[in-house]
């Protein structure tokens, strides 16, 4: 009897939340430092030229990726809480439970103490390319490790317990390397680990969003194990369900989605705890 009018709800919190997505990117790509008229905005994206053209670049080569990249890793971060969330059956489980953005920072920081902080400008593009590196390189060691403990433990608790010590530790390696670190090292590590979407390019987005993309698809495949796991390991082995290689493949995804978020963006973990318990009213 209440079926309908739950819908009802829904669609219009869907509709709600559809125009206020509109109304933020409209507002990100209209309003900035440098001011840009509404319809001069509108032209340069229908692809007209406007009256000036330092507005074109601004409009088509920062303020649109970083809306884009601002999209993307708000997907990848929320899908990725929702699944550790579900899979590990706790409300705080998030991407930074497991340490795996941790790792990515382990990763940059090891890139800023070896460049020093004093990069020029004309050794930029090598630069961002050093990090993404670092920062893929860090998260997938420290995503192999929970690869290689998932096979020694059983309990998903426990490898929640082994995730949390490994961020720890983690996180102790960069407090070293900022100890022993040069002053520009540890002020462009501090700049990095604010996050920041502006840092995407437009001609780094189709990476970063083919990553994401391939991590959101491997996630919705994932849904009728998922919702299986969620009435107990036993009822979901009872009905087919593999639960050593889905818990795997949760793992990957989660790692891949969290590691190319903090590549391109950096740490920017909270949205993973915080966006499923939202989704969820």
């Amino acid at each position: 009897m209440n079926d309908k009018p739950n819908k009802q709800h829904e669609q219009r919190l869907i509709v709600v939340l559809v125009l206020l997505l509109l109304a933020l990117c409209a507002a990100n790509l209209w309003f900035g430092s440098v001011q840009i008229p509404a319809s001069a905005v509108w032209d340069i994206l229908c692809g007209k030229e406007p009256e000036k053209e330092v507005w074109k670049f601004i409009v088509l080569e920062s303020r649109l990726p970083q809306m884009a990249a601002a999209l993307l890793s708000g997907a990848a971060l929320a899908v990725a809480g929702l699944l550790l969330q579900t899979a590990f059956n706790n409300p705080l489980a998030g991407p930074s439970i497991l340490g795996i953005d941790t790792g990515a920072s382990l990763g940059v920081a090891l890139v800023m103490l070896f460049w020093g902080g004093t990069l020029g400008v004309s050794e930029a593009t090598t630069r961002f390319t050093a990090i993404i590196a670092g920062a893929f390189l860090g998260s997938v060691t420290v995503l192999g490790t929970i690869l290689f403990f998932s096979t020694i433990v059983k309990n998903n608790i426990m490898l929640l317990i082994v995730g949390i010590m490994v961020g720890y530790i983690t996180s102790s390696v960069i407090s070293l390397l900022n100890y022993f670190a040069t002053a520009e090292g540890v002020h462009s590590y501090t700049i990095w680990g604010m996050g920041n979407f502006s840092g995407v390019t437009g001609e780094q987005l189709p990476y970063f969003a083919l990553f994401v993309s391939v991590g959101l698809i491997i996630a919705i495949l994932l849904i009728k194990p998922l919702n299986a796991l969620l009435l107990g390991d036993r009822y979901a082995a009872n009905l087919g369900v593999n639960i050593k290689l889905t818990r795997n493949l949760l793992l990957i995804v989660t790692g891949l989605l969290t590691a190319s978020t903090t590549a391109f963006c950096g740490p920017i973990s909270f949205i993973g705890l915080a966006v499923p318990h939202i989704a969820r009213l």
